[in-house]
């Protein structure tokens, strides 16, 4: 049985293998282009640029509907995701790695569900969900995903964080200095504009999801300023360390059911 595992790339990953051949999928919400598949072995791997090949996708225009989607209708059984996130805690610093737990949403103007009235959901075990449906999301990012990234990490000598609250915000700017005042009165660890809904949409479609967060910044009043350049620059420095643990996630098989995420 081929496996099939997906891979969402954030700011500053936009390559993973060598010989990668694009598709393009069409979904109820528009189609996706440009996703880059290649089959090692028993595994069939997608690869999509969050924000485009040339970063001309901003986080708040992210069609996080149809790309889930179109993983879904490939029949992906996992998502690795990467993101470039500030961190507000200050013992936690620009170059360390956050596998966060929870998240807090912060949206605005996001459609944040396929189960808004007339999307039917047809799964292999023979489920369907359909019309309203509430999900439990106690642990929202799967954990066998999130253990893999943090044991891989720690092979990698890197400093990494076992869990911790992504406060996701609309963007495309940044925070002001009292929004973070805020978010870490309400338990943020991380702030960042796109792992929602993102993992919604997994869990809705039965998607083991979780995403590796590499801090870039710090937030706005913990840092003089703000600025992509710094993001790229941070991301640039640690790439190959995202990828081989991307790629050695990749390796190990998801295939026994021993999580919650498919429920």
């Amino acid at each position: 049985m081929v496996e099939k595992i997906a891979v969402i790339g954030g700011s500053g990953v936009y390559d993973l293998f060598d010989d990668m051949s694009a598709i393009d999928v069409d979904t109820p919400y528009g189609d996706v282009k440009g996703i880059e598949m290649v089959r090692l072995e028993d595994t069939e791997i997608y690869f999509l640029s969050r924000h485009g090949s040339t970063h001309s996708v901003p986080p708040h225009k992210v069609n996080y509907r149809a790309n889930i989607y179109a993983f879904f209708k490939l029949g992906v059984e996992s998502i690795f995701s990467t993101n470039a996130v500030g961190s507000i805690s200050p013992k936690i610093k620009p170059g360390h790695f956050v596998i966060p737990d929870q998240f807090i949403d912060m949206t605005k103007n996001r459609a944040s569900t396929f189960f808004d009235g007339d999307t039917t959901l047809e799964f292999g075990d023979g489920t369907i969900r359909k019309g309203v449906v509430h999900l439990d999301y106690t642990s929202p990012y799967c954990p066998r995903i999130r253990d893999t990234f943090v044991s891989l990490l720690k092979s990698e000598k890197k400093k990494v964080y076992d869990g911790g609250v992504y406060v996701c915000t609309e963007g495309p700017r940044f925070e002001s200095s009292a929004e973070i005042v805020m978010y870490q009165k309400i338990g943020g660890t991380l702030v960042g504009m796109t792992t929602l809904p993102e993992a919604t949409l997994a869990r809705e479609a039965k998607i083991c999801y979780a995403t590796l967060c590499l801090v870039t910044n710090y937030g706005a009043g913990m840092q003089e300023t703000v600025s992509h350049e710094e993001v790229v620059e941070v991301f640039r420095e640690n790439i190959n360390v995202i990828q081989r643990v991307l790629k050695n996630t990749i390796t190990h098989s998801f295939k026994e059911p021993l999580c919650n995420c498919k429920k």
